[in-house]
This record gives structure tokens, C-alpha cells and sequence, in this order.
């Protein structure tokens, strides 16, 4: 399963082979000391540090759990009216269907899945870059996705990634998609980074956001179970991010918000230094690492210099009314 899909959590493992997480975490450090593969916190990767892109087929099976509670958490931060980013990943294409529900919300997004999750939501317009296909996530990369971006200012930017550690930030594995992300959260004055517990502390070879850059991190309850991960939140904490703690299983996907207040539900489940941080703010002067709110796109929707974004209703795809 490692060498198909690159990485794989344990609970995952112990679904697959039918026996205990515990079990499991004991047959992955043998298989470590074997040089078979690395442990990751939560999972293990291919030997040789850094964790590869599993395609997309492969990762739509991946803590499929944890993603829909991560994007049922997310929607619940996005405002009526709002003009958003959404980068490619099997995270936000959930995080996506969510937020067809809510008015007058303009997304921006150089993912096909992304768009296409939203291409016949009633009030909610969808502008696409421009760019070149890269195949094995149905996103659009290059100089000419990236050109589409510029100039652009929206409210909230959802990103996801291969990894995410205190030390490096967000990162994934191909070149041209973490050049991109780099210009998606450049338009936003906050970003979100949606990512399960079996990227916290993986490491990956082209870094995208920057710590100090990411305002918040939704991530699911998990993260808490397992001295790695929870030593990274507390670390990423410490520098400033915003914590939320999705629970799994708590609701389904169909029982998300319609749309948001803008500061979205916090789940804690772990006391300790980790507490003092995940409070939804109150308002005033940003946490360490955040950017105050910037101008942005309205319902209207943003527009993109140096090479303009193309509307999905100019691709001649069906939308809903």
C-alpha cells in the first residue's frame, strides 16, 4: 500500500489487514528498522524523507474520514458574499461541494475537480486560471495559471499540501503545483491550510507556505492521539497558527452550515498548551503570523491581471441558476 500510494495512515493499514492501530504501529517500526519504508506521525511513507504524491485515485481513498470532517469544519468559516482561493486536492474538492451552498460566493481556483464540484451551484461564480493541465491532479500549473493570479485580492485562501511541519510550513512534491499554491495565498489576506493528521510532521521536497504566512489549520481530532502530531501542533501554535480540531464522524457532510460566521467552530480535545491557542479571535490586532484583512473581491468577483482568469460560464460548461 506505501509503494502504491506513497503514504498511508495507520488506522487505514489496520482497516485494510483487519487488526488493532496498535498492532499495526508495531509491524510499520519493524519494517522501519528493516529500511522498507519511514514512519510519519499518524502513518509511514516510502523510505528516504521526504513523502512522494500518491495520484489521484490512490488519494481519494486516503483518510477519507478525516477530509470530510476537515471540509465540514472549513465551509463553516466561509461568509455569504465572500470572494475566495481554493487550490487543488482531494480535501478542498470536498471542501468545494460544501461550499455550493453558500450566496453569493465567488471561488477562484486553478482545480478542475474544484470546479467542477461547484460548476451548477445556484449564486456562486467560479473563476478559473488559466494554464497548463497537470493530469494527475486535474490542476491547471505554469507560468500561465500563475500570471492569471496576479493583482488578484480575495478574503480566504484554502490550500492543501503533501506536508506540514512548524519548521519548513506547508510543502508538496511537484515543482509546478507548489509554484502556484505560492501564488494563490499571495492574493488572500488569510490562509487555511486544510490537512489530516498523517501530514502533520511529513515533510515534502518544494516548500509552498511558508509558518509564518499560514493564519490557520484545520486538521481532524487525530492529531491529538499521538505525541509526534501533538508536539507539532503545539509548535505550529507557537508560531502563531490557529488550530481548529475537526471531529470525525460527528456529523455528515450533509448536515454542514450553509455558510459561516467567519470564525467557524472550534473543537478542542486536548488540554495543555495547545488550549490557549484554538479559540476562534475576538478581533483587534492579529496573532503573530497572521496579515489583517486586505481588500478583496466581492460577490461581483475578483479580477486577475497580467493575463485575465477564464469564467467557467465562458468555457460553455453548464451552470445552475
Amino acid at each position: 500500500m506505501v509503494r502504491a500510494n506513497g503514504a498511508v495512515s495507520l488506522r487505514e493499514l489496520a482497516r485494510v489487514v483487519q487488526t488493532s492501530e496498535v498492532t499495526v504501529r508495531r509491524d510499520v517500526r519493524a519494517l522501519e528498522a528493516e529500511g522498507l519504508l519511514d514512519r510519519r506521525h499518524g502513518g509511514a511513507v516510502l523510505p528516504g524523507g521526504f513523502s512522494r504524491e500518491p495520484g489521484y485515485p490512490q488519494k481519494t481513498h486516503l483518510s477519507a474520514a478525516e477530509k470530510s470532517a476537515i471540509a465540514d469544519l472549513a465551509a463553516g468559516l466561509v461568509e455569504e458574499g465572500d470572494a475566495v482561493v481554493v487550490g487543488a486536492g482531494t480535501t478542498t474538492q470536498e471542501l468545494a461541494r460544501r461550499l455550493a451552498r453558500v450566496p453569493g460566493l465567488t471561488v477562484v481556483t486553478n482545480s478542475l475537480l474544484v470546479a467542477q464540484a461547484l460548476a451548477h451551484a445556484n449564486r456562486v461564480e467560479v473563476v478559473m486560471t488559466g494554464g497548463t493541465l497537470r493530469g494527475s491532479n486535474y490542476a491547471l500549473v505554469g507560468s500561465g495559471a500563475e500570471q492569471s493570479l496576479q493583482g488578484l485580492r480575495v478574503t480566504k485562501a484554502f490550500i492543501s499540501g503533501s506536508g506540514l511541519t512548524a519548521e519548513r510550513g506547508l510543502s508538496t512534491a511537484n515543482m509546478l503545483s507548489a509554484s502556484v499554491d505560492r501564488a494563490l495565498v499571495q492574493s488572500a489576506a488569510e490562509v487555511i491550510v486544510l490537512a489530516d493528521h498523517t501530514k502533520l510532521g511529513t515533510d515534502s521536497m518544494f516548500p509552498t507556505v511558508a509558518t509564518e504566512t499560514i493564519t490557520r489549520l484545520v486538521t481532524d481530532e487525530q492529531a491529538t492521539s499521538d505525541d509526534g502530531t501533538a508536539r507539532e501542533l503545539d509548535a505550529l501554535a507557537d508560531c502563531g497558527v490557529q488550530i481548529d480540531l475537526a471531529p470525525i464522524g460527528a456529523a455528515p457532510s450533509g448536515d454542514a452550515p450553509v455558510h459561516g460566521t467567519g470564525s467557524g467552530p472550534v473543537h478542542q480535545t486536548q488540554p495543555g498548551p495547545l488550549a490557549r491557542r484554538t479559540a476562534p479571535p475576538s478581533g483587534g490586532a492579529p496573532l503573530p503570523g497572521q496579515r489583517r484583512p486586505g481588500a478583496h473581491g466581492g460577490p461581483g468577483g475578483p479580477v486577475g491581471h497580467g493575463g485575465m482568469p477564464v469564467r467557467l460560464a465562458e468555457l460553455g460548461l453548464p451552470r445552475g441558476r
